[in-house]
C-alpha cells in the first residue's frame, strides 16, 4: 500500500472513538503506530500524540508489563500513555503479523525501543519495512548509538553512572542517581524531535527515515556544560555538594522551625537588593563583596554568616520578601505537593484524567491531575483527550479500519490473536 496515498486516513476519523475526531492541533492526520514500554519510548508516542498524532500502542495480548509495575514505576504506565489507542495482539502469530503489517502500511511513525534486532526477527525492523513503504519515519530509542558500546543493555541508571550524571550528582565518593528518569524521558523527547525533523524533511524529499535516539549520548549532552568548564579552565567539575558555585548565594538555608528554603541572589543588582531588604548594608557596602565574583572566593566565610542572619525568619516570611523584590527563591517541595501546586491548577498545567483499572498496579478505576507537556501553542496547554487506555481498548474500531468485519474480528478474538474490549463496560473477552 503506498505511503503517499495514506488510504486509511480518509476513514479514520469517523472510524476512531470519539477522542480521536478532529482535534486542531498540529499533528492532527498523523499516525504513529508504536511498539513501546517503559518510560522511553512511550514518552516520544505521549509527546507526539499531545500534538495531535493518532497513536496505536501496539500491546501483547498480556499487555505492556508496564501496567503492572509496583513501587518507583506504579506511575509509569499511565504517566506516559495517555492520548493513545490499544491494539493488543499475538504480533508473534502470523494472522497477528499481517495485521500489523497491514496498520503499519497506514503509518506515518513507527516508534519503537526494544531490544536491539527484536523488531528485526519479527520482520519490523526498519530497513525491511522501508522497503515496501519509502515514506515511513522509524524512530528507535536505544541505549547507545552505534559503536562499541550498543550490544550493552542500558538502563537509566546504568548511562547515569557511567555518563558523569551520577558523580556530578551525589557527594564525593557517593555517586548518586538523579531522584526521577531523566535520560529515558529526555531520549523520548529527542525522539519526538528527531521524528518531527523527519516529517518535515519528507514533505521536502517525499521520502523517509530512520531516526535514533539513545539513553548514553542523551546524558553525556547533559554533562556538555561539566565537560566543557574542564576544556576552559583545566579543573576538573567537582560534584554539586562540593562544586565551586558560579553564584554567590545559591543555597538552601535551614530557617526558623528547621524549615529549610533555597534562595539566590545572582547578579550584583540582586544582591543589592537582598541586602537593602534584609537591612545588611554591612554586607553591601563591605569592598570584599562588591561583584559576583568577589562574593564567590567570599563564600567560605560569607554564607556561614547569611545561614546565621537567615535563621531567624521564617520560610513564609523569606519567601514573601524574596518574591516582593524579584529575587530566586523556592520551597522545598515534595512531588505530591505539586498536585496542589497553585501555579499549576490555576495556569492549566494539571488536567484530569480518568485512568482504567488495568492502566496502573493499583487495580482500579481513578481519576487523577495529568501533568501536562511544558508548553503552549498560541496560548493554549496540549489537553488530555483521553486517559491511557485498557488494554485492547482500540482493537475492534482499528480492525474495523483496515477491513475486518464483525465476524472475522469475533474469529480473531476465539483465536486468541486479538484482545478486545467488546462492550462499553469496559470488559475485556480472550476467548
Amino acid at each position: 500500500m503506498p505511503m503517499a496515498a495514506h488510504p486509511a486516513h480518509s476513514v479514520v476519523v469517523p472510524l476512531m472513538a470519539e477522542s480521536f475526531k478532529r482535534s486542531g492541533l498540529p499533528l492532527e492526520g498523523v499516525r504513529v503506530v508504536e511498539f513501546t514500554h517503559m518510560v522511553m519510548g512511550p514518552t516520544c508516542g505521549l509527546i507526539l500524540a499531545d500534538l495531535g498524532a493518532q497513536v496505536i500502542k501496539v500491546e501483547p495480548l498480556a499487555g505492556d508489563q508496564t501496567r503492572r509495575l509496583q513501587g518507583s514505576g506504579a506511575g509509569f504506565f499511565a504517566a506516559f500513555n495517555r492520548n493513545k489507542q490499544s491494539l493488543a495482539i499475538d504480533v508473534k502469530s502470523a494472522e497477528g503479523l499481517e495485521i500489523v503489517l497491514k496498520l503499519v502500511a497506514t503509518a506515518d511513525i513507527v516508534s519503537e525501543n526494544f531490544k536491539s534486532g527484536a523488531l528485526v526477527k519479527m520482520g519490523l525492523g526498519y530497513e525491511q519495512l522501508a522497503k515496501q513503504h519509502p515514506r515511513l519515519i522509524y524512530v528507535s530509542h536505544k541505549g547507545f548509538l552505534p559503536g562499541p558500546y550498543e550490544h550493552r543493555t542500558a538502563l537509566d541508571e546504568v548511562v547515569q553512572m557511567m555518563g558523569g550524571l551520577a558523580y556530578m550528582t551525589g557527594p564525593e565518593g557517593q555517586p548518586l542517581r538523579a531522584g526521577t528518569s531523566v535520560n529515558d524521558i529526555m531520549g523520548g523527547m529527542f525522539g519526538a524531535i528527531g521524528a518531527l525533523a523527519a516529517l518535515e524533511q519528507r514533505r521536502q524529499t517525499g521520502r523517509g527515515q530512520e531516526v535514533k535516539s539513545a539513553l548514553f549520548e542523551n546524558n553525556v549532552l547533559l554533562m556538555a556544560q561539566h565537560m566543557m568548564q574542564y576544556a576552559v579552565t583545566g579543573r576538573a567539575a567537582a560534584p554539586m555538594p562540593s562544586r565551586i558555585s558560579a553564584w554567590a548565594v545559591y543555597d538552601v538555608f535551614t530557617v526558623k522551625d528547621d524549615e529549610r528554603i533555597f534562595l539566590a541572589a545572582v547578579s550584583d543588582t540582586q544582591w543589592q537588593l537582598m541586602c537593602t531588604e534584609f537591612g545588611f548594608e554591612d554586607l553591601k557596602s563591605d569592598a570584599r563583596l562588591t561583584s559576583n565574583n568577589d562574593r564567590v572566593n567570599a563564600r567560605e566565610w560569607m554564607i556561614p554568616m547569611l545561614r546565621e542572619r537567615f535563621a531567624q525568619f521564617s520560610a513564609t516570611n523569606l519567601a514573601a520578601r524574596f518574591e516582593k523584590n524579584g529575587l530566586p527563591f523556592a520551597p522545598i517541595a515534595k512531588p505530591q505537593d505539586l498536585l496542589d501546586d497553585s501555579h499549576l491548577i490555576a495556569s492549566g498545567g494539571l488536567s484530569p484524567m480518568h485512568v482504567p483499572a488495568d492502566a496502573s498496579s493499583a487495580g482500579r478505576d481513578f481519576s487523577s491531575p495529568a501533568v501536562l507537556l511544558p508548553l503552549s501553542l498560541d496560548g493554549q496547554r496540549l489537553p488530555v483527550r483521553s486517559g491511557p487506555p485498557s488494554l485492547g481498548e482500540g482493537s475492534i474500531p482499528i480492525l474495523h479500519e483496515l477491513g475486518y468485519d464483525d465476524e472475522a474480528i469475533g474469529q480473531l478474538i476465539e483465536k486468541k490473536i486479538i484482545l478486545a474490549q467488546v462492550s462499553d463496560s469496559a470488559t475485556t473477552k480472550t476467548n
